[in-house]
């Protein structure tokens, strides 16, 4: 034991958790731009995530000549921008997310056809695409029945957590 500083403290247990352990890993995804980490030693695995909140997008549009009530402004600026990308997602079907940080790939090889096109009828638990994190590829799969209205990434996109994917609808 020539280095006490890289040592892994020993734990009475395997199900103990080394607490320092975790309050350093956060403050690493705090004081970086990672959105998780992993640290593996001997059979414990300990994982740190964060959820990426996008911030609210603020869009400003002209105001008209003669603006009767200022409070009534918010209340209507949603449904005079129906352009607004976000909405016409959540309006329009169910979006399927990458479960982790990786890159999303299209087809299972450069020379395979795509898992899916926009119109596809997909079953539940079909394979729609791949994300590969660490060099492991994981399956995303089709959480139901429908069709694919949208794949909402290119291939061999870099992905975040919680990112949408691909688009069904009933």
């Amino acid at each position: 034991m020539a280095d006490s500083k890289t040592s892994a403290p020993k734990l009475k247990n395997e199900s103990e958790i080394d607490t320092t352990l975790v309050r350093q890993l956060a403050d690493i995804l705090n004081d970086t731009s990672l959105t998780e980490i992993e640290v593996e030693r001997g059979e414990l695995r300990i994982r740190v995530a964060r959820e990426i909140v996008a911030a609210p997008v603020m869009q400003y549009a002209a105001a008209p000549a003669a603006q009767a009530a200022p409070a009534a402004a918010p209340a209507a600026a949603p449904a005079a921008m129906p352009s607004d990308p976000a909405t016409i997602v959540a309006k329009s079907g169910e979006e399927v997310k990458s479960p982790m940080v990786g890159t999303a790939y299209l087809q299972a090889s450069p020379e395979a056809p795509p898992f899916i096109a926009p119109g596809d009828k997909v079953k539940k638990g079909q394979t729609l695409l791949i994300v590969e994190a660490m060099k492991t590829m994981n399956p995303i799969q089709s959480p139901r029945d429908g069709v694919v209205k949208e794949v909402l990434v290119g291939d061999a996109q870099p992905v975040e957590f919680g990112e949408p994917l691909v688009l069904l609808e009933a």
